[in-house]
């Protein structure tokens, strides 16, 4: 095996690692859930200020969320992953968990899955926001595993390494935050990183008691999906122009969006 082969292969290996998962007492620190993203820059940038206008009227240091899906779709993946890389506003810390798009493109990196693959998850807008040109690559590389390479080298390594870091769950001792859900009929220590950034109606259908709240997007909703002991924010932002934002303080949620 060649030494770039050798290495995309370890690469592979850390890659399908299991991801961090977090745990963090808020209950004395105002907490902004921020669902799916998807290439919406703009729209983070005016749920961000809204958070700021919001938690001027709260004390101490605050908590911003985000529950994954940054990229793909919406025209501008490559601002939001830079932004959400830098120091977030003052006053606030930032966890940025990962979704099933971010893992789609580490999979496409890491060669799990083909470029045709990855383009039908919305992929051509992300690769877009870094410059290149979905339509017109294809054409001037005569074989897949050309394009393939030209691809992962085009892509920042910043991005690549800040998304494989991302932790898959944020619990807290009243709320757990996480992209897609979780198996209601495993423990918490046991819920695989799959089902976490994938899982839709066994969770959603599921009659079996959630463990406690727990705040999510994925599954995209004309509005919040308001549950007893479910929180769904992922209000199909790229498309309908609406990111929803949760703040979750002294055991109460206030619901605004874009």
């Amino acid at each position: 095996m060649s030494d770039s082969r050798a290495r995309n292969s370890e690469v592979s290996k850390m890659a399908r690692q299991p991801r961090p998962r977090l745990t963090l007492d808020i209950a004395a620190m105002p907490t902004y859930a921020i669902g799916d993203i998807h290439g919406r820059y703009d729209l983070l940038v005016k749920a961000e200020a809204a958070i700021l206008r919001d938690g001027a009227q709260l004390p101490g240091r605050k908590l911003i969320v985000t529950l994954g899906d940054y990229i793909d779709r919406g025209p501008e993946s490559s601002q939001v992953i830079t932004h959400l890389m830098e120091p977030p506003p003052d006053g606030f810390d930032r966890i940025c968990l990962a979704g099933n798009h971010e893992i789609a493109m580490l999979d496409y990196i890491d060669g799990w899955i083909s470029y045709d693959d990855w383009m039908q998850m919305g992929s051509a807008e992300s690769l877009k926001s870094y410059g290149l040109d979905p339509e017109h690559l294809p054409l001037v590389f005569p074989t897949g595993a050309k394009l393939d390479v030209f691809i992962r080298q085009s892509l920042p390594r910043t991005h690549i390494d800040f998304m494989r870091a991302m932790p898959v769950l944020l619990e807290t001792p009243s709320v757990i935050f996480v992209h897609a859900g979780i198996n209601p009929k495993l423990p918490l220590d046991r819920q695989t990183d799959e089902d976490l950034v994938l899982i839709r109606q066994r969770f959603l259908e599921s009659r079996v008691p959630l463990p406690k709240l727990v705040v999510h997007g994925h599954t995209p909703n004309d509005k919040p999906d308001i549950r007893p002991r479910r929180l769904n924010i992922d209000t199909r932002a790229y498309r309908s122009g609406k990111l929803t934002v949760a703040r979750l303080w002294q055991g109460k949620v206030h619901l605004f969006s874009t």
